[in-house]
């Protein structure tokens, strides 16, 4: 008898209740208590959800939209329609409704899935605008007793109604077995940074193949945990807490609040682990905070070990000679210092780390694999199923991006854009075939946007910026924002930054300090603030800041190819970057038309000569209502170097 073939979601999670029943398939934290699910009875839960959703009516071909923050019991939904043929279409939770609009209507989507009220609310709010919504399902209960339920079903009832009925729990055998490589498997709409979002269709086969190839790279195995923390909409987190969790078997996590996860990330201890380059910048300036307070001893030691550590740490984990001396030091730094700082960091039993979708400060990268964390940056995107290149062991970097994945191809056209093709490649975007057509030729490749180029001796990859976003100046010098963007923000006080210089004489900047790392800075020095505004604005804090310009831009003169990118003007902003004002895409990608426009005048200033602007700018507030804030801001000149010259007044 042939073996059946594992091409869709459930037939793997009925393979993993007979391989791995009583290992633990699910945890999520509430009320400060963790509960665990076994696959055995992940089965059970999905199974029931799957004959709930199917006596409510949702068939074949129909959308599901998937609403809240990583919670089991949605992405126990996702599997529940796999079940019936449907597809789901996740939904960032943090999207206002008008975003979340958009998106249900285009997808034409029938049935949702929320977390709670406040995603109940955002979707009653739009319904009679999304005229294919027809009944909406939710996880927590909490507020909506007194709510219309004509179309309004709690979860529970929905599962409690599949046990009972005999017809949908047989019905769901046939459907499976209808299942194949080639169905739809996801709708994720991509954020958008220059427009409206675009629904990239993947089939099993495109998750499901990709997912075994890369889990096998890393040698990931069913042993293995993770925190699901990341937007469930964001094609990383399908790829791992979906993907991965179901190809190999591993338990995936969920924090009890985005506001616990550090904590959570603590008690579970996952080994496998995923953060984009602000996490793990986070963590590290909490760490620094708080040696910053340390009695002298104790920073004495900590530096000692950590100086250390950068000088042999990283090839000890690559498995290159380090002296013995180096080595036995280096053991008890691990007793007195790596092994309780990785515990607090919540990575004592990571065994492969990723990082992507920005760059990460070298030294921010080397300082984790110092400590003997195995980090490793990956490129990828989500019409790649997320897998482009990765980087293997003792080949780990930070200034590439390694290898191409299995089975993926990878090569530089004439203009220096990255294509590649592979089994992870998307179908299409959804009703929008002249989108496909631009993105993907008809031999498969598809074109990243991205520059980048090949290391001839390490056939590694590096990705230089976004190809439309690379520039020239007036003097004919290459100009690539992000490049310059992510300089800047490898330090710790720097949250965002947005670089001009397009068809201009010179390079500047709008900054964003972060909050939480400047407002400490200043508890420590004395430095009184009543707002973020005021904060920005404040003398000592633009002095931090040109110190960080001109580090960046030191930095940048050693690479002759980029030195003229170095900053010549900048300002602090006197608001962070929103997405809810649409400065930023949902997953933190600026969106540098809309902020050209919206502050055409801060540009304006920075280029002709003023030493101050006045700013007046519409806010949206977590509740929805608009305001207007306003401030005067100051404009500073930044030192700039030739290429591994002296430094030069701007």
């Amino acid at each position: 008898m042939a073996e059946e073939r594992l091409d869709s979601f459930p037939k793997l999670l009925r393979r993993n209740a007979r391989r791995f029943g009583e290992r633990p398939a699910s945890r999520e934290k509430e009320y400060g208590i963790w509960q665990t699910w076994t696959w055995k009875e992940v089965e059970d839960e999905i199974s029931a959800l799957a004959a709930g959703l199917r006596k409510l009516g949702l068939t074949r071909g129909d959308r599901l939209a998937i609403v809240g923050e990583n919670r089991p019991h949605l992405y126990w939904s996702m599997v529940a329609a796999h079940y019936l043929g449907a597809v789901p279409v996740p939904v960032y939770q943090d999207s206002v409704a008008e975003e979340m609009q958009y998106v249900l209507d285009h997808a034409e989507v029938k049935f949702a899935v929320v977390a709670d009220q406040e995603q109940v609310d955002k979707l009653l709010s739009i319904k009679d605008r999304v005229p294919s919504l027809q009944e909406i399902v939710y996880d927590e209960e909490r507020g909506l007793r007194n709510y219309d339920h004509a179309h309004l079903h709690p979860l529970k009832e929905v599962q409690a109604a599949g046990r009972a009925s005999e017809a949908d729990r047989a019905a769901l055998e046939d459907e499976v077995a209808k299942g194949s490589g080639s169905d739809i498997c996801v709708i994720l709409y991509t954020s958008g940074t220059t427009g409206r979002p675009k629904g990239v269709i993947l089939s099993n086969d495109n998750v499901l193949t990709t997912a075994e190839a890369s889990a096998a790279f890393d040698q990931l195995k069913e042993t293995d945990e993770t925190l699901a923390y990341l937007p469930m909409a964001w094609v990383g987190d399908f790829i791992f807490s979906m993907g991965q969790a179901y190809v190999c078997g591993f338990c995936v996590s969920c924090p009890e609040s985005p506001e616990t996860m550090m904590s959570d990330l603590k008690e579970i201890g996952p080994t496998f682990f995923f953060a984009p380059p602000r996490i793990f910048e986070t963590l590290l300036t909490t760490v620094m905070i708080r040696m910053e307070d340390a009695g002298k001893l104790k920073y004495r030691l900590f530096h000692y070990f950590i100086n250390l550590a950068k000088r042999v740490g990283g090839d000890i984990l690559d498995g290159k000679p380090v002296s013995p001396l180096d080595r036995i030091l280096y053991r008890l730094g691990e007793l007195l210092v790596y092994g309780p700082l990785k515990n607090t960091l919540g990575m004592s039993r990571v065994r492969v780390g990723y990082t992507a979708g920005e760059a990460i400060g070298p030294e921010i990268f080397q300082f984790y694999r110092s400590l003997g964390i195995n980090l490793k940056q990956l490129y990828g995107q989500t019409e790649a199923s997320v897998f482009i290149t990765q980087q293997p062991d003792g080949e780990v970097r930070a200034d590439t991006v390694g290898v191409p994945s299995p089975g993926v191809e990878v090569k530089i056209d004439e203009s220096g854009e990255v294509l590649y093709r592979s089994p992870g490649v998307f179908i299409e975007y959804y009703k929008n075939a002249e989108a496909t057509n631009e993105t993907k030729t008809p031999e498969g490749w598809v074109h990243t946007g991205d520059a980048g180029f090949f290391e001839e001796a390490t056939g590694h990859l590096r990705i230089i910026d976004r190809a439309k976003d690379v520039g020239k100046l007036n003097d004919g010098s290459l100009f690539a924002p992000k490049y310059v963007e992510n300089k800047l923000k490898f330090f710790p006080n720097i949250l965002e930054a947005v670089a001009f210089g397009h068809e201009r004489d010179y390079v500047t900047a709008f900054i964003n300090i972060d909050l939480s790392a400047v407002g400490s800075w200043a508890e420590r020095n004395n430095v009184s603030y009543a707002s973020y505004q005021e904060l920005a604005q404040h003398p000592k804090v633009y002095e931090m800041i040109q110190d960080h310009v001109e580090e960046a831009n030191r930095s940048i003169a050693e690479e002759p190819m980029l030195a003229g990118c170095q900053i010549k003007r900048f300002l602090v902003l006197h608001k962070e970057l929103d997405a809810d004002d649409g400065e930023l895409t949902r997953t933190r990608k600026v969106r540098r038309r809309i902020i050209s426009e919206r502050y055409e005048p801060l540009v304006k200033a920075l280029y002709d000569g003023s030493d101050s602007v006045f700013a007046e700018t519409e806010v949206t507030y977590e509740d929805g209502r608009k305001g207007k804030i306003s401030a005067t801001l100051k404009i500073r000149d930044a030192k700039t170097y030739p290429a591994g010259g002296e430094s030069k007044a701007a």
